[in-house]
């Protein structure tokens, strides 16, 4: 099997930057482990979702990346950004402490929605490492390749722009560190907003301190504000 480029369907700029990576034996493999985990199962989020990060914050728009771990795998809730749920949908955990730690940081009041496109259309990538998952199996699509895909992701972003604010949160986000010149970029790492980190996350204070660095490189500010959106 060979991946043929018209199929992949992803915003132009980042099918130019990252074609070399649909092109490679190891995207083959991804796409056979999807097509396998659909033939035996419900795979989240719904397959033109999963390069919905990419479509709404195009490769030269990116001014910030947000990294998660995996989709959501509950019914409805995965939309390709990490962290983010559609509208109408109950707001999960650690998205509810990043509103409190927003609240908190620049006293934007906590939205009614976990909707995070507002964000991505102003260049924030909702990067997750891994793009898929199988309904009910958190990290149930680790081993799928994606890792490689998304490290690429990370690391032409690193190598072909300059002044993005990498925030990186746990473990396994901290883990990419290596990947990002900290010359040309700004890392802020942090515990997870999850619950499980006991607190850890807030104070923060990386919502303030990405828009301090913005500003300084002379890049328009992020609104975290969602009900503006």
């Amino acid at each position: 099997m060979q991946i043929n480029l018209d199929d992949v369907k992803i915003e132009p700029s980042w099918k130019e930057a990252l074609k070399d990576e649909f092109l490679s034996p190891y995207f083959v493999q991804i796409k056979q482990n999807l097509l396998e985990a659909k033939r035996t199962g419900i795979v989240y989020p719904p397959s033109n979702l999963i390069f919905n990060a990419f479509n709404l914050t195009p490769f030269n728009s990116v001014k910030v990346v947000i990294l998660g771990q995996d989709p959501y795998h509950g019914a409805n809730q995965a939309m390709g950004l990490s962290f983010s749920v559609p509208k109408g949908v109950k707001i999960p955990p650690s998205l509810v402490n990043i509103y409190k730690e927003i609240y908190d940081d620049l006293g934007i009041k906590e939205p009614n929605s976990g909707d995070l496109t507002y964000w991505a259309k102003q260049g924030v990538l909702l990067l997750n490492a891994t793009l898929s998952v199988s309904a009910g199996a958190a990290n149930s699509h680790a081993h799928f390749g994606w890792q490689t895909f998304t490290d690429a992701v990370i690391k032409i972003l690193n190598q072909k722009r300059e002044n993005i604010v990498f925030l990186l949160w746990g473990n396994p986000a901290k883990a990419k560190i290596p990947l990002i010149n900290q010359s040309k970029h700004l890392i802020l790492a942090a515990a997870h907003p999850s619950p499980l980190a006991r607190g850890a996350f807030f104070g923060s204070k990386h919502f303030s301190k990405t828009n301090e660095y913005l500003i300084k490189c002379g890049k328009t500010p992020i609104d975290w504000d969602l009900n503006n959106g």
